[in-house]
Protein backbone atom coordinates (compact mmCIF):
# COMPACT_ATOMS: atom_id res chain seq x y z
CA UNK A 1 0.00 0.00 0.00
CA UNK A 2 1.14 3.50 -0.72
CA UNK A 3 1.75 5.59 2.40
CA UNK A 4 -1.46 7.62 1.78
CA UNK A 5 -3.41 4.38 1.36
CA UNK A 6 -2.03 3.04 4.65
CA UNK A 7 -3.04 6.25 6.42
CA UNK A 8 -6.55 5.99 4.95
CA UNK A 9 -6.73 2.29 5.91
CA UNK A 10 -5.76 3.11 9.52
CA UNK A 11 -8.20 6.04 9.68
CA UNK A 12 -11.10 3.94 8.38
CA UNK A 13 -10.34 1.06 10.76
CA UNK A 14 -10.11 3.46 13.72
CA UNK A 15 -13.40 5.10 12.70
CA UNK A 16 -15.22 1.74 12.72
CA UNK A 17 -13.86 0.91 16.19
CA UNK A 18 -14.85 4.39 17.41
CA UNK A 19 -18.35 3.96 15.95
CA UNK A 20 -18.75 0.59 17.68
CA UNK A 21 -17.60 2.06 21.00
CA UNK A 22 -19.94 5.05 20.61
CA UNK A 23 -22.97 2.88 19.84
CA UNK A 24 -22.13 0.57 22.75
CA UNK A 25 -21.74 3.50 25.17
CA UNK A 26 -25.08 4.97 24.09
CA UNK A 27 -26.88 1.60 24.37
CA UNK A 28 -25.56 -0.15 27.47
CA UNK A 29 -28.10 -3.00 27.22
CA UNK A 30 -27.27 -4.10 23.66
CA UNK A 31 -25.71 -7.40 22.66
CA UNK A 32 -22.09 -6.58 21.65
CA UNK A 33 -22.08 -9.53 19.24
CA UNK A 34 -25.10 -8.08 17.37
CA UNK A 35 -23.37 -4.70 17.21
CA UNK A 36 -20.13 -6.23 15.93
CA UNK A 37 -22.02 -8.33 13.37
CA UNK A 38 -23.77 -5.19 12.11
CA UNK A 39 -20.47 -3.33 11.77
CA UNK A 40 -19.03 -6.23 9.78
CA UNK A 41 -22.13 -6.42 7.55
CA UNK A 42 -21.84 -2.72 6.71
CA UNK A 43 -18.13 -3.03 5.99
CA UNK A 44 -18.72 -6.09 3.77
CA UNK A 45 -21.43 -4.30 1.78
CA UNK A 46 -19.18 -1.28 1.24
CA UNK A 47 -16.16 -3.44 0.34
CA UNK A 48 -18.16 -5.43 -2.24
CA UNK A 49 -19.52 -2.19 -3.72
CA UNK A 50 -16.04 -0.66 -3.93
CA UNK A 51 -14.52 -3.75 -5.57
CA UNK A 52 -16.95 -4.15 -8.45
CA UNK A 53 -15.20 -4.38 -11.83
CA UNK A 54 -14.66 -0.98 -13.42
CA UNK A 55 -16.88 0.08 -16.27
CA UNK A 56 -16.66 0.11 -19.25
CA UNK A 57 -13.31 -1.70 -19.36
CA UNK A 58 -12.16 -3.59 -16.26
CA UNK A 59 -8.53 -3.12 -15.27
CA UNK A 60 -6.23 -6.10 -14.82
CA UNK A 61 -6.35 -5.53 -11.03
CA UNK A 62 -10.14 -5.97 -10.93
CA UNK A 63 -11.63 -9.04 -9.34
CA UNK A 64 -13.87 -10.07 -12.23
CA UNK A 65 -16.19 -12.58 -10.57
CA UNK A 66 -18.23 -12.65 -7.39
CA UNK A 67 -16.25 -15.69 -6.24
CA UNK A 68 -12.92 -13.87 -6.72
CA UNK A 69 -14.22 -10.92 -4.71
CA UNK A 70 -15.48 -13.10 -1.86
CA UNK A 71 -12.21 -15.09 -1.76
CA UNK A 72 -10.22 -11.84 -1.57
CA UNK A 73 -12.54 -10.55 1.15
CA UNK A 74 -12.10 -13.76 3.17
CA UNK A 75 -8.30 -13.47 2.81
CA UNK A 76 -8.41 -9.87 4.04
CA UNK A 77 -10.61 -10.81 7.00
CA UNK A 78 -8.23 -13.64 7.95
CA UNK A 79 -5.25 -11.28 7.72
CA UNK A 80 -7.00 -8.66 9.85
CA UNK A 81 -7.92 -11.30 12.44
CA UNK A 82 -4.39 -12.70 12.57
CA UNK A 83 -2.98 -9.19 12.97
CA UNK A 84 -5.43 -8.33 15.77
CA UNK A 85 -4.37 -8.24 19.40
CA UNK A 86 -7.80 -9.72 20.14
CA UNK A 87 -7.34 -12.91 18.08
CA UNK A 88 -6.44 -15.04 21.09
CA UNK A 89 -8.38 -14.97 24.33
CA UNK A 90 -7.44 -16.54 27.66
CA UNK A 91 -10.79 -18.35 27.46
CA UNK A 92 -10.14 -19.99 24.06
CA UNK A 93 -10.53 -23.76 24.30
CA UNK A 94 -7.17 -24.31 22.58
CA UNK A 95 -5.13 -22.18 24.99
CA UNK A 96 -2.32 -24.12 26.65
CA UNK A 97 -2.30 -24.45 30.40
CA UNK A 98 0.85 -24.97 32.47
Amino acid sequence: MVNDDQMLFDEAADAVVDLGNQIAENNQEIDPWALADGLIAGAVHYWLYAHQPEHPVPSEDDLLSARERVEELVNLVMQAAEDSEYLHSPLDKDVGRA
